[in-house]
């Protein structure tokens, strides 16, 4: 909410069209292997962009040691959606230092935080995953505001990966223009509520879309933060991804694996062999 240059998060195989030798190009894999950022490497490079890889391993730390990028190396072993901590933390720093801001103080301080506070998951449990507990198989619908509708998005990943449930996200106030009129009588929904008071207009609009809600006695979760930092952010999202393993804990959910995601990497892998051959 500081930064003065223009910051987009792109997912998928081509960069904007206004990506040139001016932009600076971050391409964030775990693994190194995904194919829509190897993608956006070769976009990157025809373009002339600054480029600056994050990856554990695989073929972008490759390509990022034979071609002089400069790289950061992510820890390896791990599930990548357990990762967001390094990966974050390279973008903070890497941000910070494009504006001559050291981060690092904040996050040493997270850091500290979460070693200093022990119950940080017993409460995610009591005020979280209790008041969901008895209705986990509906989907979810977590509504946010701009600023924590990242935060947000993790929580439904979360969700959809370790709980294999529904889950999505309504952004206030662009969602009070339409997705609010199909809230009609109860809904097997569970609704969390997401935001701080960035904008009194957007905090007058939660106010009135809970009150809304739990007209009709749908289950309807307020989480409101009260400042917007980086502490505050990695407070939420470590709070909340305890909350979707507790889901997937109570559903039986086999969390460290991804079936469905593994099937589709094959699908597209085998995809490449029937083009290669013919070719």
């Amino acid at each position: 909410n500081s930064f003065p240059i223009p910051v987009e998060a792109i997912n998928n195989y081509e960069l904007p069209a206004s990506a040139n030798d001016k932009s600076l190009v971050v391409l964030n894999s775990y693994s190194g292997n995904t194919e829509e950022t190897l993608a956006m490497y070769d976009d990157a490079k025809s373009k002339g962009c600054t480029i600056l890889i994050i990856a554990s391993g695989g073929k972008l730390l490759d390509i990022a040691k034979e071609n002089n990028h400069h790289f950061n190396i992510l820890e390896t072993g791990f599930q990548p959606r357990m990762t967001i901590g390094y990966g974050l933390s390279y973008l903070l720093m890497t941000l910070g230092e494009l504006v001559s801001f050291d981060v690092r103080t904040e996050l040493a301080e997270v850091v500290n935080s979460f070693k200093e506070n022990r119950d940080m998951q017993k409460e995610s449990a009591q005020r979280i995953f209790n008041y969901f507990k008895s209705s986990l198989k509906n989907k979810f619908v977590i509504v946010a505001d701009a600023a924590f509708a990242p935060v947000a998005l993790r929580f439904t990943q979360q969700i959809n990966e370790n709980a294999k449930l529904e889950a999505f996200v309504n952004v206030l106030p662009e969602s009070n223009h339409n997705v609010i009129e199909s809230y009609v009588n109860r809904l097997p929904t569970n609704f969390v509520m997401l935001y701080g008071d960035s904008n009194e207009r957007v905090s007058a609009r939660f106010d009135f879309l809970i009150s809304h809600l739990e007209l009709d006695n749908n289950k309807v979760l307020p989480l409101f933060v009260p400042e917007y930092t980086i502490h505050s952010i990695f407070d939420m999202i470590y709070r909340l991804d305890w909350v979707s393993v507790m889901m997937a804990n109570e559903l039986n959910a086999p969390l460290m694996e991804v079936p469905i995601i593994t099937n589709l990497k094959e699908y597209l892998a085998n995809l490449e062999i029937i083009d290669d051959d013919e070719e």
